[in-house]
């Protein structure tokens, strides 16, 4: 597998760069345009990515206008805020209709337009004047994208249906996306911008990863979902490769690498592949920029962790069993091991003499490996795939009683949405939150704070409007929040990693959560080679780096967090 080199490799004028939160993409996307630039092409670099942390990566202010960067002569840089872009565009969507309609109906149509998919719409409408401006075509010769729209988001903008009015009476309560009303004189521009996606001559589309379990997944699906829609130029980068190993943490580490390198998906194997070495610094500052793609940095930090005492897992399972919490979920980005967290915390809850009841949606069965029959805990695993079916088909079955078949390919596109699938997957984890009568309830997910805000305004929808529909809110999920709101019974721990996108992206969870009136006390840091005591000087130094991330943490916590250190074992 050979190196990333930016001067060795064809580019097209267009690089967009996408993966799940903490690969790299930021690094790679950043790094492949300073390498450029250096080498005398004119380069802007945009990010719309909301855990971007572009501002620290070049160590200046950054905003949606084109700031030039003084130590890369031929880079200019826009930092677009696509929370921002979609509040604006979520309040020219409801501004006609305030004051016209029920408060609870406004209030429905409000928090449709508060999803991670009309971030991601908000965005596609920020960048897509660079893609199909002519001018700014002219002016440079490379434009680099740190993120790029899923293949839904891009399916969903091609579907006539979708530019209609954006109340209709036969779309399914829980939508996602909402409509694109709001943004019918941008149709011919997205048009234009997708051809442009599509165009292979024009387009590269990077997926990163790392060479984990859980980022390979993620950028297997990715390229299935825009090779669907026509976006076929890819290529992979797996990024934090190590290359040798001295001690029995690294000889792990490295194990673990090529062990899902061994299992990578498919999809991924006939894409051209390169790699980017494993780095023990935090890609911050043109020096450590530029050496990304090619030099190593031992360097010691010499940051002190300000925590007096670091907690460890089980002080916090004390705190769960000493206040008798009866619903405990583990939340966080897929990857940072929430699914083995909550098989600790089941067990250890277990061990001091609670019943306890542990449900997963861990298609891998880790949980259970993790446990063992003979530990007297109870299993349920949910089936993610099976349950968002049965919730699709109600809805279709519904839908296709009154409806077009245009309209019939807008609903099916919009129950391929995040927030389709997290209502699916909740509908049944409601039946186990009950059990929490008799025992103490472990969750290894739970949907965000907009899932459950846009459950609790269908059902204030619905009843404005007196009217039944495919893809019913069960009564045991119309219990459920207040249950959530009850901080004596319900517990949320966000766990994350000691990196800064995991982290940043924690803390929007967190504030998602907080919205639906959900506060979460502790906060686990997972997989942490701080913890552990590896000599091998590479992971000692990145060791370090993650103590600015863990008093980050400390202090937006007030000290309620605790450390897991890393294991070769732990589940994705």
């Amino acid at each position: 597998m050979e190196h990333f080199n930016p001067q060795a490799v064809r580019l097209t004028k267009y690089l967009f760069f996408t993966g799940k939160g903490g690969v790299g993409k930021t690094s790679a996307a950043c790094a492949t345009a300073v390498s450029l630039a250096d080498n005398g092409k004119k380069v802007l670099l945009v990010s719309t990515d909301p855990a971007s942390n572009l501002q620290d990566v070049f160590g200046i202010e950054l905003t949606n206008k084109n700031t030039a960067i003084k130590e890369v002569p031929n880079l200019v840089v826009a930092n677009l805020d696509p929370m921002q872009s979609a509040a604006e565009y979520r309040e020219s969507v409801l501004s006609p209709y305030r004051g016209k309609l029920p408060e609870a109906v406004l209030n429905n149509m409000e928090e449709q337009l508060s999803g991670s998919c009309t971030v991601e719409i908000a965005a596609f409408n920020e960048f897509s004047h660079f893609i199909t401006d002519e001018d700014v075509q002219e002016e440079y010769d490379h434009i680099i994208f740190d993120t790029a729209p899923t293949g839904h988001t891009l399916r969903m903008l091609q579907l006539p249906s979708a530019w209609s009015n954006f109340i209709s009476e036969n779309t399914h309560g829980a939508s996602c996306l909402g409509q694109l009303s709001g943004l019918e004189s941008k149709k011919q521009v997205y048009k234009g911008a997708v051809e442009t996606l599509s165009d292979g001559e024009l387009t590269t589309l990077v997926l990163v990863s790392r060479p984990e379990e859980a980022p390979l997944k993620e950028a297997a699906r990715a390229s299935l979902e825009l090779a669907d829609i026509g976006v076929n130029n890819q290529a992979f980068i797996i990024n934090g490769m190590l290359a040798d190993y001295d001690d029995a943490v690294s000889k792990s580490f490295f194990e673990k690498q090529q062990n899902a390198l061994d299992a990578m998906p498919e999809e991924l194997k006939g894409l051209k592949t390169y790699q980017i070495p494993f780095r023990a610094y935090n890609v911050t500052g043109i020096e450590n920029v530029r050496a990304l793609l090619t030099s190593d940095d031992y360097v010691l930090q010499d940051e002190k962790v300000r925590a007096q005492t670091i907690l460890q897992l089980q002080d916090v399972i004390d705190d769960l069993y000493k206040s008798k919490k009866k619903v405990i979920f583990t939340m966080g980005k897929g990857g940072v091991g929430k699914t083995s967290v909550a098989a600790a915390i089941a067990l250890g809850l277990s061990a001091k003499g609670a019943k306890v009841h542990l449900a997963t949606t861990d298609p891998a069965g880790n949980a259970n490996f993790a446990i063992g029959e003979s530990s007297g805990i109870g299993m349920s695993r949910i089936d993610e795939e099976a349950e968002l079916r049965k919730y699709q088909e109600e809805v279709l079955s519904k839908a296709r009683e009154t409806m077009s078949e245009d309209d019939i390919a807008y609903i099916e596109e919009d129950l391929r949405s995040p927030c389709t699938q997290e209502i699916a997957v909740f509908r049944a984890f409601t039946q186990i939150v009950e059990k929490a009568e008799s025992e103490t309830v472990v969750i290894d997910t739970a949907p965000t704070g907009h899932t459950l805000l846009l459950l609790d305004s269908t059902q204030s929808y619905h009843k404005e409007v007196q009217r039944t529909q495919g893809g019913e809110i069960p009564e045991a999920v119309k219990k459920l929040l207040p249950r959530l709101r009850n901080t004596d019974e319900t517990e949320v721990i966000i766990v994350t990693l000691a990196e800064a996108t995991p982290v940043y992206e924690a803390k929007r969870l967190e504030e998602d959560l907080q919205r639906a009136g959900i506060n979460a006390k502790w906060w686990i840091i997972n997989a942490s080679l701080y913890r552990t005591d590896t000599n091998n000087r590479m992971l000692a130094a990145k060791a370090s780096n993650e103590i600015e991330w863990i008093n980050k943490v400390d202090e937006h916590t007030d000290g309620k967090f605790a450390v897991i250190g890393w294991r070769a074992e732990d589940a994705e």
